[in-house]
């Protein structure tokens, strides 16, 4: 197995002072991700859940609807995944024909035409029961942060979570790509049988773009909330298919993009 980290030679200045010693780096190393003998994608990640990430993506371009469409994930080599589909799945043959080439910081560069960006589009959810206090709601970025273990030794990680509706951690993955770290957090979902996540928060410890808002809607979100800021997209496709978008999650405030149906606890200004 890839290591996700690995420890390179340096010199710390300090002043006019150099120290020679080791850093620890978050590994960036692609991964081939194929569906039978077709290679679908290759992604800049870090190593580590790789099943889960070649599920949470073909979940994500809705190649895929459910764990019984996998029959099997296998590794061809450490940094190659095949996925088998069930003799039983219903793909869409127009979606194994598309290509997707991807860096760690990007999660759609891969798309070949807008016509393809927009054969993606998030699905409507269904209404939600989901209700969290807004008060569980400021809790969660420390909570994510206690449990970011690569970030702590390198720095260098994104991470994604999933809570339930009393903001209690279920789940956490981390990569060098905010999109690779949600994909591995659905594919975790998926892979147990747990979606749609239609009772789960998730945060990411970054920005919020177009491409997480599609990836946690294809996987039944109600509540997709980020640490940093929504892009103007992100903001317009949570709107339309529902889902209810947080951005700026730090120092005990929050801005809600859509309505506060999840959020409870909310009182009205003095």
């Amino acid at each position: 197995m890839t290591p996700s980290t690995v420890r390179v030679p340096i010199g710390r200045i300090d002043g006019r002072v150099t120290r020679w010693e080791e850093d620890l780096l978050a590994v960036e190393a692609p991964l081939e991700i194929r569906v039978g003998p077709r290679s679908l994608s290759v992604t800049m990640r870090t190593p580590g859940h790789d099943f889960e990430l070649a599920a949470g993506f073909l979940l994500a371009e809705d190649i895929i609807g459910s764990a019984s469409d996998i029959l099997e994930i296998a590794n061809a080599d450490p940094n190659v995944v095949v996925v088998a589909l069930s003799p039983n799945a219903l793909i869409k043959a127009s979606a194994l024909q598309r290509g997707f080439l991807m860096t760690s910081a990007c999660g759609i560069c891969g798309k070949v035409s807008l016509e393809s960006l927009a054969t993606n589009r998030c699905p409507v959810l269904p209404p939600s029961e989901l209700k969290i206090d807004a008060g569980a709601i400021h809790r969660l970025p420390h909570r994510l942060r206690a449990r970011q273990d690569i970030f702590e030794s390198t720095g260098g990680l994104h991470a994604a979570a999933l809570f339930n509706a009393q903001g209690e951690l279920q789940c956490l993955r981390e990569d060098v790509g905010r999109h690779n770290a949600v994909d591995k957090l659905v594919g975790h979902a998926l892979l147990s049988f747990g979606t749609p996540l239609r009772n789960s928060v998730m945060l990411v410890s970054g920005r919020a773009s177009f491409e997480l808002v599609q990836k946690a809607s294809m996987a039944g979100v109600p509540l997709l909330a980020a640490v940093g800021a929504p892009s103007s997209l992100a903001v317009s496709e949570a709107e339309r298919c529902g889902l209810t978008l947080i951005g700026f999650l730090r120092n005990g405030s929050f801005n809600v993009y859509g309505g506060t149906g999840c959020i409870g606890g909310l009182e009205e200004p003095q």
